[in-house]
């Protein structure tokens, strides 16, 4: 592995490398790797002088953009802790993980596609009162920055948030540096589990720097290439095979906030994008669009997707009918740190779209049954990693950690798979029921706690069906309340309110009552027998 050592030595490093290299494209601002380097040394000045110390964490809320780039990186390089905060969250939601992982300090964007993030907080955790908190309920929390020109009162603007930092020289923020060593914590990722509740995955500055260097690798990412990052920084392969990977390469960045087919043709063809990672509804969706040919997108050369099944036609018309050389698979989760497997350049076409690849080097696979004994070749069963990537539990959970982890270092990642005689590795069905809509993990257990708190629904069950557009969306098996006049379109736009769009049910159907086992477990293949 590159020397390195940490996050903020691969900044470093890339800023004097890389240094007059386009780093980030957005909008009409753009900015060289040099530049880069000095916004992200300004902020980590900043994180400094507000009091944020080696292993505290920050949070940081918001969209793809520049500014989310430069506000992680420079808590990272002030030593902190990176909690990044999924943006289809509700207040609620995103005050949870805040109060859970005791967040002190919160990057926050100002209005994303028509929520004020900052109205929503003040409805979950209070408005400031007036004695330094400026969300009571999250008494952790001393300073929220919002990320625009200007900020209500108890919050702090991003550029008044810098300024703040200007007394902070660069002597200091290398002494800080060497309190930071690969073994030090860079950042908790919150997932869901099959109880609903949010569990956070640590992972250590070594750990990412290693694998998103084989990453990197892997894919043959180049120092000439440009990449339309649209999956979602708050998302460990947004942020990893995304941000810290093109560090590593000197690669430009240009950020999408949120995926809109017309915005991405124009940005491949006006910044000769040649790399485009993604579930696979965003490439069939470019596929499909109807002014596709009017624009010029031969500078594609790499596509890199996963979280879902790929179609093998997929495959066969992204590299037949946009010429792209080079089409991966890839399988992760955030408990190992986002990757897992990955195909090799040069693979079959057929094993790329029916399988996730093969372990990455420094990693271990094997599928068990539910005795936990390896399976034959072939054999579905239980999927199981062990190796660098693996996090260091699930943050302030020891009871979930032990779930997850074995003595010896095996993580169950509660996927069914088989392995072929290749070792390629295919995944099958889901031990947690968790379903994927448009490259987002649902999971029907916190679905299912959320509907539950409505006034009208007795009893509740969540499955993933079919969906043409995002390859699977949830349906909800509901059990009204006696007297209870709710209606399908009630509830899902109750959902909307509640809870972030990917988890909201699609479709609704009340029955009198829910198929359950002896033990009182909900039968969830009986429902899906049902159809969709």
């Amino acid at each position: 592995m590159s020397d390195w050592g940490t996050i903020p030595g691969l900044v470093r490093w890339s800023a004097e490398r890389y240094a007059a290299t386009e780093a980030v494209v957005e909008g009409r601002t753009r900015i060289t790797y040099a530049e880069l380097g000095a916004r992200v040394e300004r902020a980590a000045a900043a994180c400094l002088a507000s009091g944020v110390r080696v292993g505290d964490r920050v949070a940081v809320w918001a969209p793809n953009s520049l500014d989310w780039i430069v506000a992680a990186l420079g808590a990272v390089s002030a030593g902190a802790v990176l909690v990044p905060l999924n943006t289809r969250f509700k207040g609620g939601e995103a005050a949870d993980v805040l109060r859970r992982s005791g967040a002190r300090l919160l990057f926050v964007t100002g209005t994303f596609l028509g929520t004020s993030y900052v109205a929503s907080l003040r409805r979950a955790a209070g408005a400031s009162d007036g004695a330094g908190h400026p969300l009571p309920g999250l008494p952790a929390l001393r300073q929220v920055v919002v990320l625009s020109g200007d900020a209500p009162q108890g919050f702090l603007a991003w550029k008044d948030f810098l300024a703040g930092g200007e007394g902070v020289g660069s002597p200091e923020l290398l002494c800080l540096a060497s309190e930071l060593d690969g073994g030090s914590l860079s950042d908790i990722i919150f997932t869901s589990g099959t109880t609903g509740r949010p569990k956070g995955a640590v992972i250590t500055h070594e750990q990412t720097l290693r694998a998103y260097e084989i990453w990197a690798d892997l894919a043959g990412l180049r120092t000439t290439d440009r990449y339309l990052i649209v999956n979602p920084f708050f998302h460990t392969f947004g942020y990893k095979a995304g941000v810290i990977a093109c560090l590593m390469r000197g690669v430009t960045m240009i950020p999408q906030p949120v995926f809109n087919v017309d915005t991405a043709l124009a940005n491949i063809a006006a910044e000769r994008v040649s790399v485009l990672p993604g579930p696979p509804s965003l490439h069939q969706s470019l596929l499909d669009h109807s002014s596709r040919g009017a624009h010029d997108l031969s500078a594609l050369r790499l596509v890199v997707t996963g979280a879902a099944v790929v179609p093998l036609r997929l495959v066969e018309r992204l590299r037949g009918e946009l010429g792209i050389g080079t089409v991966l698979t890839a399988y992760g989760l955030s408990e190992a740190g986002g990757i897992v497997t990955m195909c090799r350049r040069g693979d079959d076409p057929s094993a790329i779209a029916a399988t996730s690849g093969r372990a990455i080097p420094g990693t271990e696979l094997k599928v068990v049954d539910a005795k936990g004994t390896p399976v034959p070749t072939g054999t579905p069963g239980e999927v199981l990693v062990r190796g660098f990537n693996v996090m260091r539990g699930y943050y302030e959970d020891p009871a979930a950690t032990r779930e997850v982890l074995s003595p010896d270092g095996w993580l169950r990642t509660g996927d069914v798979g088989v392995l072929d005689a290749s070792g390629n590795l295919r995944i099958t069905d889901r031990l947690k029921d968790m379903f994927i809509v448009g490259g987002f993990n649902a999971y029907p257990a916190e679905i299912e706690q959320l509907l539950g708190t409505h006034p009208d629904v007795a009893d509740v069950a969540v499955i993933g069906v079919p969906d043409a557009r995002l390859g699977e969306v949830g349906k909800a098996y509901v059990v009204r309340r006696p007297g209870s006049l709710l209606t399908s379109d009630d509830l899902i736009a109750w959902s909307r309110r509640e809870m972030a769009n990917y988890k909201v049910p699609r479709s609704v159907e009340f029955v009198q009552d829910l198929p359950r086992n002896a033990s009182g477990k909900v039968v969830k293949g009986e429902l899906r027998g049902r159809g969709s």
